[in-house]
């Protein structure tokens, strides 16, 4: 097909490949780094298709300047908030994304970023790095239990379901909270669904698993957080703005709770003031999906949806 298609970012090879044996044109951002708005607008002139990535946003300029003969915007990433699906919706635009794919690599950064908040592997580390450790202690570095204590899964999704199914040999007691009841983490784990505030107020360890909807943002602040334990952490590899970082900033510098492990930021790739150098948070550069074979099946997929639309069928994961 003589299609001409844009790729705003380098994405793993094995997708540009597949674009490559079905397209006649294309052109990817050499630069690692987010194009400007005004320079997204210029690349996107005149394409068939465009693969972005979540840290592009992709409003009704974009469209506008990308023109009718535009047939997708193919996202590679589960969310979509970068995107204005309203302005998508109105020019026609067909949007997708790589849900499904990142599940078990997401589930499995939270767990990382839960053991390493909980037994403090990162200030360990770097202490041990700095050559002043003076040898074993029966005080140094004391963190928090996993094992038979209770976690809290807020959103049961898909990622949500498979991050508290891997709980399983740790013989933890589960609570969620969902807008919908999740049957199989009931029979499976024996999992209770409870109210937003008996989570927080229970749980040994709360891990965030929602999209970033208008309710969601800010769902934890200073009130939520003020319910949890002073022993508690807070995990989060879903969406930045769903915490309120200056509140937790204050909550985990006054000890309102013990520790945070965190992917994702309020503002990336910018953390909140004070953030970064606290001792108990566990920082990492928003890489839940950044295994070899998660990303690599992200990037097929995205160019899969825009081989498929170009050739005049459906999308194989459309918004």
């Amino acid at each position: 097909m003589g299609a001409n298609v844009y790729i705003t970012k380098l994405i793993p090879t094995v997708g540009i490949e597949h674009l490559k044996k079905h397209c006649e044109t294309i052109e990817v951002n050499p630069d690692d780094r987010v194009l400007t708005p005004e320079e997204l607008i210029e690349k996107v002139r005149g394409r068939d298709a465009v693969l972005c990535l979540l840290t592009d946003a992709i409003n009704d300029k974009v469209y506008e300047a990308a023109g009718p003969q535009c047939k997708i915007f193919a996202n590679m990433a589960v969310g979509y908030n970068n995107i204005d699906l309203e302005a998508a919706k109105k020019r026609n635009m067909i949007t997708t994304n790589t849900p499904g794919v990142l599940d078990d690599a997401t589930a499995d950064m939270a767990w990382a970023l839960l053991f390493s908040a909980a037994r403090r592997v990162v200030e360990s580390d770097a202490h041990m790095r700095s050559g002043k450790w003076p040898g074993w202690g029966p005080l140094q570095f004391i963190g928090q239990d996993i094992t038979n204590r209770t976690l809290g899964i807020i959103g049961a999704g898909r990622i949500g379901t498979n991050f508290a199914l891997k709980s399983i040999g740790f013989n933890m007691k589960v609570l969620y909270t969902d807008v919908v009841r999740n049957e199989e983490l009931e029979t499976k784990l024996g999992a209770q669904k409870v109210s937003m505030d008996e989570l927080l107020k229970s749980s040994d360890f709360v891990s965030l698993h929602t999209p970033l909807l208008p309710e969601t943002t800010h769902l934890i602040g200073e009130k939520e957080l003020g319910l949890m334990k002073n022993s508690a952490v807070l995990i989060n590899s879903s969406r930045g703005p769903i915490i309120d970082e200056k509140a937790l900033v204050n909550a985990l510098q006054e000890r309102v709770i013990a520790a945070a492990g965190l992917d994702v930021y309020e503002l990336e790739p910018k953390a909140a003031e004070g953030l970064l150098e606290l001792e108990n948070v566990v920082a990492c550069p928003h890489i839940a999906s950044a295994t070899e074979e998660t990303r690599n099946n992200m990037a097929l997929i995205a160019a899969k949806n825009i081989t498929e639309v170009l050739a005049g069928r459906p999308p194989l994961n459309p918004i």
